[in-house]
């Protein structure tokens, strides 16, 4: 089969075409036949050098694809060979072919495309595990989405605005602010031109905002601190920032505050099965009725990969990068 992989740690043009075995399905495995992989933040990292694939996970880069059962122990999951997937991988995914865990396939909710089907895994299981089940957004509550524009943010923007929730994001132009509330946000700040945490502040009469999603930390945590209201959470899914920070814990005693945050590559199939469950029941209703959408910026076919990197390095799309098998 014809795969991107990564030849060395660097810039986009470490990726390259090559021609690679054929994956192996293993126990409570499938073998999906690709059409289309979407391209997320960790996939840069990994070629960089800087996030290698857990133990047991294919080198290539990949997290989340759609296509086509065409082996593997499709029955553990309930599911059938030739049904049409979506799916999240630990890695794998810019290929012809790849596997996943049965259980960690979902279907491709109706009135969607191969194309924005292939930007659901990633970001909705991200967004669900980190808003929903960690974050414990709850009914009443509003929420702060660092990077809106981002496929995370376009994602948490929708999805928690679709389920009653008051979203505020930051975002790095004018244009990408109008576009993000354009899908629900009642407020986007652009960060080069305003104080987010003055504008929070103000937003809320003073109170702040319940839950801050971060894909930053570095020096946001202060800032995301005062933007909490009391018992508030921030959930950290990225440290584009750093890794370090300066924390002011008195606020986080008096105000019992918590400070969480997780990666979801890593964690076990059995997990990501609970989460998969959860999106099907709850978000996928939403899909197929039209009341979210995947965004998707540009698509590239799979021997431009390296293009498609060079785009999200610059920062330039508003939602997900797909590539086209």
């Amino acid at each position: 089969m014809k795969a991107v992989e990564i030849s060395k740690p660097g810039g986009p043009e470490v990726l390259v075409m090559v021609d690679r075995p054929m994956p192996e399905p293993k126990a409570g495995e499938v073998l999906i036949k690709v059409s289309a992989a979407g391209i997320n933040r960790p996939d840069v990292f990994q070629r960089k050098g800087n996030y290698p694939p857990p133990p047991g996970a294919s080198d290539l880069p990949g997290l989340e694809v759609v296509g086509e059962i065409v082996g593997g122990d499709a029955g553990s999951a309930g599911l059938s060979v030739g049904d049409k997937v979506c799916a999240l991988l630990a890695g794998g995914g810019y290929a012809e072919y790849c596997t996943a865990p049965a259980a960690q396939c979902l279907p491709v909710p109706k009135g969607l495309s191969d194309v924005e089907a292939a930007g659901l895994p990633e970001t909705y299981y991200t967004v669900w595990s980190n808003v929903f089940d960690r974050g414990q957004l709850s009914a009443g509550e509003s929420l702060l989405v660092h990077g809106g524009a981002s496929g995370i943010g376009t994602t948490a923007v929708q999805l928690a605005t679709a389920m009653g929730h008051k979203v505020y994001a930051t975002v790095g132009s004018d244009e990408r602010a109008r576009a993000v509330e354009a899908l629900g946000a009642v407020q986007a700040i652009n960060y080069r031109t305003q104080d987010y945490v003055e504008e929070i502040k103000k937003a809320t009469g003073g109170k702040g905002v319940n839950v801050v999603l971060d894909m930053v930390a570095g020096d946001y945590i202060n800032r995301n601190i005062n933007c909490l209201a009391d018992d508030g959470r921030i959930v950290i899914i990225a440290l584009l920032g750093g890794a370090k920070a300066d924390i002011d814990c008195s606020q986080i005693l008096r105000r019992r505050l918590t400070v969480t945050g997780s990666t979801l590559r890593p964690r076990p199939v059995a997990f990501k099965a609970q989460i998969a469950e959860s999106l099907k029941t709850r978000v996928w209703p939403l899909l197929e009725a039209g009341k979210i959408r995947p965004i998707v910026h540009a698509t590239f076919p799979l021997d431009r990969a390296c293009d498609a990197h060079a785009m999200m390095d610059a920062g330039e799309q508003i939602g997900k990068i797909v590539l086209t098998v």
